[in-house]
């Protein structure tokens, strides 16, 4: 094969869809808003690449579609069929992010009867899959943003691997807590929840419970606590996460649930999730921090 051949076909590569995805995955400079970047279009998901667990880079099931017209107008439904999400091909910090969603009606195995799940994981760091140490885990290493019935709002430390036989890193951060005994866990145990007047607590591969939180949350489909600021399933949410270095702010239709300061991760890519539910997200936008 000739020279210029050559170089014809290693440019027809790096053009194909295959390998531009594989161009996602490496090193990217990292975005710091100073307008509004709109994440979602409203026609196709060029913003994003796919990978879901068991089928990496393939998305043969459709888990990730866009809908042309719902509510008013598109939005991306996450089937909730296979676990794994869409992400960013961009890294991004200091940054407000803003994103509707709401459920579908349609629960998978093995959260069929279980409240609906789904998330947004903020920092996304590491390589894809790197939630398991075989790299076909589901998430990144990263801060979530928790989606669940009940639970909206709740803050997620997500560790993960950065290489194949290496230690699993934590995630880590100092929250205000209000610690209460874990219901039916070990003597001793707690379970925290965001308190803004609580004692901060550095916390590594941790949940931190919203501060509505019903304590007795059972995890059942459709399940709704008293002070639930999260609407009705089939009714739009709105949610706000304030990214500022290591430090985040949750915010679920105006109200604040969250925090957390002095984070190990400070940048990244965004996912979002499906998790065994139909979510729809739209409106994705991030915007500089107000300072």
């Amino acid at each position: 094969m000739s020279p210029s051949l050559r170089l014809l076909c290693l440019l027809g590569l790096l053009l194909s869809p295959t390998a531009s995805t594989l161009l996602a995955q490496g090193p990217a400079n990292v975005i710091v808003p100073t307008s509004k970047i709109t994440l979602f279009n409203g026609k196709d998901l060029s913003n994003f690449y796919t990978w879901l667990r068991g089928h990496k880079y393939n998305d043969p099931d459709r888990v990730f579609t866009v809908v042309d017209y719902l509510d008013g107008g598109p939005a991306i439904r996450a089937s909730g069929q296979h676990y794994g999400g869409i992400v960013t091909k961009e890294r991004y910090a200091n940054y407000r992010l803003l994103v509707d969603f709401r459920w579908g009606l349609v629960t998978w195995q093995p959260r069929h009867d279980k409240a609906r799940d789904a998330g947004i994981l903020l920092h996304c760091q590491g390589p894809d899959g790197g939630y398991a140490a075989d790299f076909n885990g589901a998430w990144m290493r990263s801060v979530e943003f928790q989606i669940i019935e009940g639970g909206t709002g709740d803050l997620l430390l997500v560790g993960g691997f950065d290489k194949p036989g290496g230690e699993r890193l934590l995630v880590r951060m100092t929250v205000p807590v209000r610690e209460v005994p874990a219901a039916g866990g070990k003597a001793g145990s707690v379970t925290y929840f965001w308190d803004p007047k609580g004692k901060p607590k550095a916390v590594a591969a941790i949940r931190v419970n919203w501060y509505g939180r019903d304590p007795k949350w059972n995890g059942a489909l459709g399940y709704r606590g008293p002070q639930d600021v999260e609407k009705p399933v089939g009714e739009w949410n709105r949610l706000e996460s304030i990214c500022d270095g290591g430090d985040v702010e949750f915010f679920v239709n105006g109200v604040k649930v969250n925090s957390g300061t002095d984070g190990n991760l400070r940048d990244g890519r965004i996912l979002f999730q499906s998790e065994g539910a139909e979510v729809y997200y739209r409106n994705i936008e991030l915007h500089p921090l107000r300072k």
